[in-house]
């Protein structure tokens, strides 16, 4: 939490054991000791339905995820916009779903954001490809430069 009482949150979602999806981890892991406690981070495989609650406590929110579509610099921020699309379950909603119910079920609607980086391989096996860690870093440089900066 920044010293003006804006409540930031993190969320990285994937799986480090599927090689590249562990991106939205991998980003955590590294962004946290430079963050000197202006966001939450919060680790998760999957968005689910409890998600809405949590991030209704935040004025901003940052979902981290590994992206399968190709974006030419390698990542890509945009804006969250909520959408009610649950799809065929409960379980691995969008980020935009997350947004929706906390505006609907707890009337909080906290500015958020998704962060994208290029994957490749989502195989069961550990560790990063090199195309993912070099998407990892852009990732960290455009954060650290737009958005920590800004935060401080």
């Amino acid at each position: 939490m920044n010293e003006e009482g804006n409540r930031s949150l993190i969320i990285g979602i994937g799986n480090s054991g599927r090689q590249d999806d562990g991106l939205g981890w991998a980003f955590l892991d590294k962004i946290g000791p430079l963050m000197d406690h202006v966001f939450d981070l919060e680790y998760r495989y999957q968005l689910q339905i409890e998600d809405a609650e949590l991030i209704s406590h935040y004025d901003t929110v940052y979902f981290v995820d590994a992206s399968k579509e190709l974006y030419p610099e390698g990542v890509r921020i945009e804006e969250c916009t909520p959408n009610e699309s649950l799809g065929f379950s409960s379980h691995a909603l969008h980020p935009e779903t997350i947004v929706y119910l906390s505006e609907n079920i707890y009337n909080k609607m906290p500015r958020s954001y998704i962060l994208g980086i290029n994957g490749k391989e989502f195989n069961l096996k550990m560790g990063l490809t090199p195309f993912a860690e070099e998407n990892l870093d852009k990732a960290l440089e455009w954060f650290k430069d737009s958005v920590l900066v800004s935060s401080k």
